[in-house]
């Protein structure tokens, strides 16, 4: 397996493989965004419209390949104000169902972390389903929660959900694993 970071050309080009693990993602009940069912062109169309960001450099995307398989993603999620620089956001932490279980989520989140420290952010967060088994994941990995927020978000099935904010502090430069 081969985790890579996608260009804004890579991600268009992998377009169809990564809208497949969107879909399935969510209509596995994960909640990243979406309601389900959520069909593969909708998914495509969501992957599309990232693309400007990643050219731009305000989105940094990495995807995990089993050949032309995508069987995970994370990116990281850079705010354009000046006084927001040392920090970015983790957004689309997947892994598809069938993989689920074999440390690719550690893997992702660990290059997602290095990566930051890399370009001196200091400050990773992000917010995930309050209860989710995604929360065993952050927690594991030295993440903080800060607070639960309810009914924030709805779940794949449309249901009114807490979620959880997290924090994690990386050392600018340090590699986190």
């Amino acid at each position: 397996m081969i985790v890579d970071r996608l260009d804004a050309a890579r991600l268009a080009a992998n377009a169809g493989p990564l809208a497949d693990l969107l879909a399935d993602t969510v209509n596995a009940g994960a909640s990243v965004g979406f309601l389900a069912p959520l069909d593969r062109a909708e998914a495509r169309s969501w992957w599309e419209e990232r693309a400007a960001d990643v050219a731009t450099g305000r989105l940094a995307l990495w995807a995990a390949y089993d050949g032309d398989r995508v069987l995970g993603t994370v990116s990281l999620a850079f705010p354009g104000k000046a006084n927001s620089r040392h920090r970015a956001e983790l957004v689309k932490l997947m892994v598809h169902r069938d993989t689920r279980g074999r440390g690719l989520g550690r893997r992702l989140l660990g290059v997602a972390e290095d990566a930051a420290a890399a370009a001196d952010i200091t400050l990773l967060h992000l917010d995930t389903e309050t209860g989710s088994p995604a929360e065993h994941l952050y927690r594991s990995a030295g993440w903080t929660a800060i607070g639960a927020i309810p009914d924030y978000a709805a779940s794949p099935g449309g249901e009114l959900r807490p979620t959880t904010i997290y924090y994690k502090q990386v050392p600018a430069g340090a590699l986190t694993r």
